[in-house]
């Protein structure tokens, strides 16, 4: 994942609604949104070259999705395990809390850099390996973006996405809105970009939502709606090179009752 925007409002009849792209090179092997054969339990694409996956939920009651972090003077560590399986991790693990906080405590300096979302369907949190080290918070109710930076760094397709989600929300269009945004592949005005050490040519193609290439771009568009009566629906576009449409799936289903 490369962008995500997100409203999370616990207690409400729906405590998360969330859309986020996937930004990664079409000649890497993913499989589409499904139930993981290997991992019951487990509805997410699926990273077939590691084996992890970028957002993913489970029957049980989790929900947890990784963006990396740009920042070329983050060297990545010898022998870093793959970022995707911090969400399978999260989804399987028995103590998530307790998980998170060893993550925060070290463990996270195995991998290279990342932001992590993670939650419940009531509490969420947010965990940020970057240079100037590594950060666990509990994420306040209300809209929030994340791209490869921190938890709501302006980044102008951060505050597109985010603007987007709020409008499809107030105006009772969700996900509609939301997604034309994250579709838009424009690139921000060049007095707006970031400066993250890739260079200004760089900056430009990777600053709008919707990324266009022939070689790298936005694979996967993803939509997630978690209801408090206990059902989770959740959408996947896919997309080749140069954003050509590859399909569409869209899922629903019940959680699984609390013990």
């Amino acid at each position: 994942m490369c962008l995500i925007a997100f409203d999370h409002r616990p207690g409400s009849a729906c405590p998360l609604r969330l859309v986020a792209n996937r930004d990664e090179f079409h000649a890497r092997p993913a499989a589409p949104l499904a139930a993981w054969r290997d991992a019951p339990g487990i509805v997410g694409g699926r990273d077939l070259e590691a084996g992890g996956t970028w957002l993913a939920v489970h029957h049980r009651g989790r929900f947890a999705a990784v963006t990396n972090v740009r920042d070329p003077r983050l060297k990545l560590p010898a022998g870093a395990p793959s970022r995707g399986s911090l969400v399978r991790e999260a989804l399987e693990c028995d103590d998530l809390p307790a998980w998170l906080d060893r993550l925060a405590s070290g463990e996270a300096r195995h991998y290279a850099g990342f932001n992590l979302v993670a939650g419940d369907g009531e509490r969420l949190w947010h965990l940020h390996r970057g240079l100037d080290g590594i950060a666990l918070k509990v994420v306040p109710p209300g809209l929030h973006g994340l791209s490869n930076a921190s938890l709501n760094t302006p980044w102008p397709k951060l505050i597109a996405a985010r603007q987007g989600l709020a409008t499809s929300l107030r105006h009772g269009r969700w996900p509609r809105d939301a997604l034309s945004v994250m579709g838009d592949p424009r690139p921000a005005d060049d007095d707006q970009l970031p400066e993250t050490g890739v260079g200004l040519e760089l900056e430009r193609r990777l600053s709008s939502p919707f990324i266009l290439g022939q070689d790298y771009g936005t694979r996967a568009m993803t939509w997630l709606g978690w209801h408090a009566d206990g059902h989770i629906e959740i959408g996947e576009r896919r997309f080749g090179p140069e954003g050509v449409a590859l399909g569409e799936t869209q899922l629903r289903w019940e959680l699984e009752a609390r013990s």
